[in-house]
């Protein structure tokens, strides 16, 4: 007896329509960051304030508008979340030489230490949940990287309002 065809009923990547791949995209990182944060013992460092500290590890110093352009959110709201930053002791602020009425923020060393000790966290929980699949599903996740990560290179803000797109962060330090 010959076997159906099925092929259609797995569509290939290639024939997979991009709002399929985002919803799917979106549903799994949406079950897999709160996994990954739940576990942090950092329960006062929020997704967009681990966000800033990384724009600033990457690109600082900054000014407060430059962190907001590169996060992409108001800069009201970038400046609240630069004052929380600086109460938890994580970041400096200093002088603008080319204009004193500005400052310029940068990660201090507690901030560094901080997020050098939770992307060690992030990379641990995520290699745990990877060492539990397949090689060759681990494969496929590795050949998978190259796209992901053209998705999130760092383009320049659009002139105009910020939109809410979230900062693309840098793997190191």
């Amino acid at each position: 007896m010959e076997q159906p065809d099925t092929s259609a009923e797995q569509p290939s990547p290639s024939r997979t329509e991009p709002a399929e791949l985002a919803g799917r995209l979106r549903a799994v990182l949406q079950q897999l960051l709160p996994l990954i944060r739940g576990r942090s013992p950092h329960r006062d460092l929020t997704p967009s304030r681990t966000a800033a500290l990384a724009a600033l590890a990457a690109h600082g110093p900054l000014r407060i508008g430059e962190l907001a352009a590169r996060m992409h959110i108001a800069l009201s709201t970038t400046s609240r979340m630069v004052d929380l930053l600086d109460t938890c002791g994580w970041i400096a602020r200093r002088p603008d030489p080319a204009d004193q009425r500005a400052s310029l923020i940068s990660l201090n060393d507690d901030g560094l230490a901080l997020l050098r000790a939770v992307r060690r966290e992030t990379t641990g929980l995520l290699a745990e949940r990877i060492g539990r699949l397949a090689p060759d599903r681990q494969r496929l996740l590795y050949d998978a990287l190259p796209a992901l990560e053209e998705m999130v290179e760092w383009t320049p803000p659009p002139a105009g309002p910020p939109s809410r797109r979230p900062v693309a962060t840098d793997p190191a330090p």
